[in-house]
């Protein structure tokens, strides 16, 4: 039995592996400017050393290729990674399927910070970066703190109180962050923007500024996927099994928020990526954790790389923010997970 299922659930990480290449190859070839794939092969294999294959007449593609599409397809893929993975471990630490990144503050808290800056024309640049998302890494950063130190009761911080923190702080946060937003009406658009997920970073600073904390918090999270596997039996079974409960729960909680902080403070407030990618590969590939953090890495960048492709190009030359695509395809997901979850308790 356990080796059939192993067969059917192998052929996943090298279909997703496969959409994800496909995708990525699909949003860097398709614009304004069309790339064909050859063209494409061509040009990547002629930024190896010693090789040589691109024409002439392919320089113009070289810079649309290097200095504009392929920087925000990594940046699309790096946040659709980390907020499905974020995701995965939020659902497994609230054990609740309907969790997601957001959850904790993480988003509103962003918000707050991002909003801050726009508000006060903070438009110069600190280590390199836009202060916007600086400011909104801080905020995420910080309101996850103010919620974990609420919910605290004695020595331990039960799940269900970090929860109802969550959703209080994030109400203010959200609160300050309208008030900003409506004394300010010249930044407003701005700040509506980037909340739907705005693409506005250029370059590859944004990408290589992200990444370490995309790689710190899935190390962090794989390392402990089998304890969070243990977690679902409940915390005080998982404690006689030997699990630091406590310890784990803070070690997640920092991990994930410290990668939908900085996806949020690059690619903007995108909704349902860490909601219905972990969810969907819970169903077609198991719960076992050790699986299910790497499947959510690879479905969440081809989801994002591909609703950031549908953004860019259903209502070309204008562009439609991409959390406006995750909303819209994420929904009647949401709505049938409600409804498998309804029949499943009634």
């Amino acid at each position: 039995m356990t080796g059939n299922v192993l067969k059917a659930y192998a052929p996943l990480p090298l279909l997703l592996s496969l959409t994800l290449l496909s995708s990525i190859v699909l949003a860097v070839g398709i614009g304004s400017v069309t790339i064909p794939a050859r063209v494409v092969a061509e040009l990547l294999l002629d930024r190896l050393p010693l090789l040589e294959f691109a024409e002439t007449g392919t320089r113009t593609s070289s810079v649309i290729l290097f200095d504009i599409r392929m920087p925000r397809v990594a940046l699309m893929a790096l946040t659709g990674a980390a907020l499905a993975t974020a995701g995965a471990a939020y659902q497994g630490l609230f054990r609740n399927p309907l969790a997601d990144p957001y959850l904790v503050g993480v988003a509103s808290g962003a918000g707050l910070g991002a909003t801050l800056a726009i508000a006060g024309g903070l438009d110069a640049t600190a280590i390199g970066m836009s202060t916007v998302p600086l400011a909104a890494f801080v905020g995420g950063v910080l309101t996850v703190g103010v919620v974990v130190m609420a919910a605290r009761v004695g020595k331990t911080t039960p799940v269900t109180t970090m929860l109802l923190a969550g959703v209080a702080v994030g109400a203010f946060a959200t609160a300050v962050t309208t008030f900003l937003m409506l004394r300010r009406l010249d930044g407003l658009q701005r700040a509506f923007n980037w909340m739907l997920g705005g693409y506005s970073a250029g370059g590859w600073r944004p990408v290589l500024t992200m990444l370490p904390y995309l790689l710190l918090g899935a190390v962090t999270l794989q390392l402990h996927a089998r304890a969070l596997n243990v977690f679902q039996l409940g915390e005080e079974q998982a404690q006689q099994l030997g699990v630091n409960v406590e310890f784990l729960k803070m070690l997640l909680v920092s991990a994930a928020t410290l990668m939908t902080a900085a996806a949020v403070a690059f690619g903007g407030l995108i909704g349902f990526v860490g909601l219905i990618v972990p969810h969907a590969l819970r169903m077609l590939g198991g719960p076992d954790y050790r699986r299910l953090l790497p499947l959510s890495m690879l479905g969440g960048a081809a989801f994002l790389v591909l609703c950031d492709l549908a953004a860019r190009t259903l209502l070309a030359p204008r562009e439609l923010p991409v959390g406006v695509i995750t909303a819209l395809t994420g929904t009647p997901f949401f709505i049938f997970l409600l409804r498998r979850l309804k029949r499943s308790v009634f």
